[in-house]
């Protein structure tokens, strides 16, 4: 989806091995679109905007930890992803 909006470049550097490119709330928003926004708004119990906001600062982190060797593990990423979100949006 993010590459899909133009965001590849950002997406890979966090998968990459390299510096993470940091990310926007809008472009975050952008990327999941607004639909996903407002459901894991809702799942959370907190506004889109501190959805977009927390994720511009979790999704960079959450995606390099992920993918440790720069490559991404597919068996699992999406749940373990939603873990650790969960885990730190608390």
């Amino acid at each position: 989806q993010f590459s899909r909006q133009g965001l590849s470049d950002i997406v890979n550097s966090w998968v990459g091995t390299g510096k993470n490119i940091p990310i926007t709330p809008q472009q975050v928003q952008r990327g999941l679109g607004k639909d996903t926004i407002s459901q894991i708004a809702a799942q959370v119990g907190i506004t889109p905007e501190a959805v977009t906001s927390q994720l511009s600062q979790l999704l960079p982190q959450v995606v390099d930890k992920l993918t440790p060797n720069g490559k991404i593990n597919q068996s699992d990423i999406v749940s373990q992803g939603m873990s650790l979100l969960k885990g730190l949006m608390k």
